[in-house]
């Protein structure tokens, strides 16, 4: 068995230091913790493999996002029933089904029992704690109410799956009506046209525009296929690459909110999550400008965030809020910024926003189904239309047979 050397303090704060064998880490700590001690540090007694298996097992591993607000929720629960932070962190990493999210939770506990606060400790592990969450955390660890910020992010964290479920919903149609279009129209390319294309040839003469266009086409795919391919493929790459720059994501982002249906979904999308983060911050008893530079984190769209940016600045200088976001009419509507001020004369800021959160999610919801209304027989009527016109296109020779022939 692996050998450890432990550091722990009592409840007098006196300290001890001793060498403890155990099956891991976990069983070690369980053995310090069954000794109503509170472990400060607990290192494996390093060897050339040891120190190996360390270094391995200090990568980031990713965790399902259940795991996470699983984590969360029961993380909140703890600490508001009166359990300490590293004790509760025990225990999650005890009880942790998943072999990952065991490892993880228990290389957050070590860290906060070596002194690390939690938002540090969680910072380390980014692919499971996105900068959002680690700022929401970093907020309630500063203002006292770390239980009421975590109960606050798993309830955030739930709403914002149920929306993007509703939106991945609202995309399933349309993209399996791309697909069957896409699937038709190579198989009477590659397929069906070669054949009619032969026949063709025997009888001779000239073929007309659209249908020597379609043949010319199909001889391309069938020959070139494979270059075809690689050339998608260097395509899509380059997007991608593009997308990862801040440069390229940025014209992303301003062509989709340019566009008329996308670009007001794009908007309601980022208002729904930038209320709702502010409201949840703002009643858990954040300040109101750290408030806001988290939620712009929760925006998910740089260009808009950009424009919040310069809000908060206003508002550090003495701005009312709701006359800082009007600079943004694209994210805020009129009637948002109303109400906003309404909310600030009254002090029900946190309660409005996240109202409004509610109501613009539902909007976004109606939003989304008229979408897809007015996506699925514009799709059915593209579809249509390129079969038909490749079946015209193999038709019109057949017209013009007899003279073909002659």
């Amino acid at each position: 068995m692996p050998t450890y050397t432990c550091k722990a303090v009592d409840s007098q704060g006196k300290e001890y230091s001793e060498t403890l064998t155990a099956a891991n880490r976990n069983k070690a700590m369980d053995q310090i913790v069954a000794r109503k001690l509170l472990p400060v540090s607990v290192e494996e007694t390093k060897t050339a493999g040891g120190a190996q298996k360390r270094r391995l097992s200090l990568r980031p591993r990713r965790i399902s996002k259940r795991d996470v607000e699983s984590f969360t929720r029961e993380l909140a629960n703890l600490l508001a029933a009166g359990v300490s932070l590293s004790r509760s962190l025990n225990i999650l990493s005890r009880e942790a089904s998943n072999p990952a999210a065991k490892k993880q939770w228990s290389e957050v506990r070590d860290s906060v029992s070596e002194g690390m606060s939690l938002a540090d400790s969680l910072a380390k592990w980014p692919k499971s704690f996105p900068p959002i969450y680690i700022a929401m955390v970093r907020a309630g660890e500063t203002g006292g109410f770390l239980d009421l910020v975590l109960g606050q992010i798993a309830q955030f964290r739930s709403r914002e799956q149920d929306l993007k479920g509703k939106v991945k919903a609202a995309l399933v149609y349309p993209i399996i009506l791309a697909v069957l279009a896409t699937m038709i129209l190579i198989f009477l390319l590659t397929f069906f046209i070669p054949r009619f294309s032969s026949i063709f040839a025997e009888f001779g003469g000239s073929l007309p525009d659209l249908t020597r266009a379609i043949v010319a086409a199909s001889k391309a795919i069938t020959k070139y296929w494979l270059v075809l391919l690689i050339a998608v493929a260097l395509l899509i790459v380059s997007l991608r690459r593009a997308a990862a720059r801040d440069e390229g994501r940025l014209a992303i982002e301003k062509f989709l909110l340019r566009c008329p249906l996308i670009g007001l979904g794009v908007a309601r999308f980022a208002l729904v999550r930038f209320c709702r983060m502010l409201g949840t911050l703002v009643e858990s008893g954040v300040p109101l400008v750290n408030s806001l530079q988290v939620a712009k984190e929760a925006i998910g769209n740089q260009t808009l965030a950009t424009t919040v940016g310069r809000a908060i600045e206003q508002v550090q200088q003495g701005t009312s809020l709701a006359r800082s976001l009007s600079d943004c009419p694209q994210l805020f509507p009129a009637s948002v910024i109303e109400m906003v001020a309404v909310a600030e004369e009254t002090g029900r800021l946190d309660k409005e926003l996240v109202r409004l959160a509610g109501a613009y999610e539902e909007e976004l919801d109606r939003h989304l189904r008229m979408m897809v209304a007015l996506v699925e027989p514009a799709l059915l009527f593209i579809m249509a239309a390129l079969v038909g016109t490749v079946v015209i296109g193999m038709l019109l020779p057949i017209f013009n047979l007899q003279e073909l022939i002659r």
